[in-house]
């Protein structure tokens, strides 16, 4: 067990706008509906429940000269979070903006992100980034680092723990170089079908085949409502949902999970207990209108009692 755990994230911290459909979606025309903006990113939104489960983080991300920068960097200093990012005053600030339908799911997301592949390589060569690797018991990443950083950073943590968050089906298939010394990584169906490089209709044991047979030693699959899979060097298990009360927005609910799954392992839990805590963040991600969920401590443990038990997946 890791006392005063510290993470080091490297990734994603931007502006989230999200805009959700009032009526039934009609495509290829207006739709009424509502706008609102935070500030996300994989490892920025799985940071803020990590910090808030007890762990000590530092976060590195790249923004442009803009106002918007501004705003990630207020967000990041709220939460907590000891901020090492590069500002480029001559870009624009990365920014995700998700399409939702009345229910919370997704319909389309689009990225604008040109500034992570063009500044992450380089950022990852710091000095400052290297000695806070060097600092760290764990590394948090997300796609949204280039393959060639990713590189980097595995062969500059030399042993120390790094998790990683898929982002998309497109990005995950970023990971497969360095796959073989990550901890983790958390994805959804979409990007685990994708990085096991199997079909839509594979198995659930298919699908972790797959994953083991590309390089992975330990990873954690979502499927929305479904039962959720994960594996590791004790074998692979399932873990149903529960369905939350209301879905207010299904987006960040997966970073909130992978970060206090994290936040439980370097704590010293075994995966299927780590991932029953994550699993409850997700829940109340879900059930909340803000970017912050209330992760009090009765709230946390009535939505972790609700959490059934790993069932093993044959």
């Amino acid at each position: 067990m890791v006392k005063s755990p510290r993470i080091l994230a490297i990734g994603g911290a931007h502006i989230d706008r999200r805009g959700q459909v009032s009526g039934d979606y009609v495509p290829a025309a207006s739709n009424p509906g509502t706008m609102r903006e935070d500030v996300g990113g994989g490892v920025f939104n799985a940071l803020r429940s990590t910090v808030r489960r007890g762990v000590s983080a530092s976060l590195l991300s790249v923004r442009g000269g803009d106002a918007a920068a501004d705003t990630v960097s207020a967000a990041i200093d709220r939460a907590g979070i000891s901020d090492l990012s590069a500002v480029f005053l001559d870009r624009t600030t990365p920014s995700y903006t998700a399409l939702l339908d009345r229910d919370g799911e997704l319909i389309v997301g689009f990225a604008d992100m040109a500034l992570y592949d063009l500044a992450f390589p380089k950022q990852i060569r710091r000095a400052k980034v290297r000695a806070a690797i060097d600092a760290a018991d764990a590394v948090f990443c997300d796609a949204n680092l280039p393959s060639a950083a990713l590189e980097r950073l595995v062969s500059l943590a030399n042993g120390t723990p790094i998790f990683a968050i898929a982002i998309s089906p497109a990005k995950i298939v970023r990971l497969h170089p360095v796959l073989d010394r990550l901890a983790m990584v958390f994805m959804n169906r979409r990007e685990a079908l994708a990085l096991a490089g199997v079909d839509t209709g594979t198995t659930e044991r298919g699908i972790l085949d797959g994953l083991r047979r590309a390089g992975l030693k330990s990873g954690v699959v979502t499927a929305g409502g479904n039962p959720m899979l994960a594996f590791d060097q004790d074998g692979a298990f399932s873990i149903l949902p529960p369905p939350p009360r209301r879905v207010t927005d299904v987006t960040g609910a997966g970073d909130a999970l992978a970060g206090t799954t994290v936040a439980a392992l370097l704590h010293g839990m075994a995966l299927r207990a780590a991932l029953r805590e994550g699993i409850a963040a997700a829940t109340l991600a879900i059930e909340s209108a803000s970017a912050v969920p209330d992760f009090s401590a009765a709230t946390f443990a009535a939505a972790l009692a609700l959490v059934p038990n790993a069932q093993e997946v044959a």
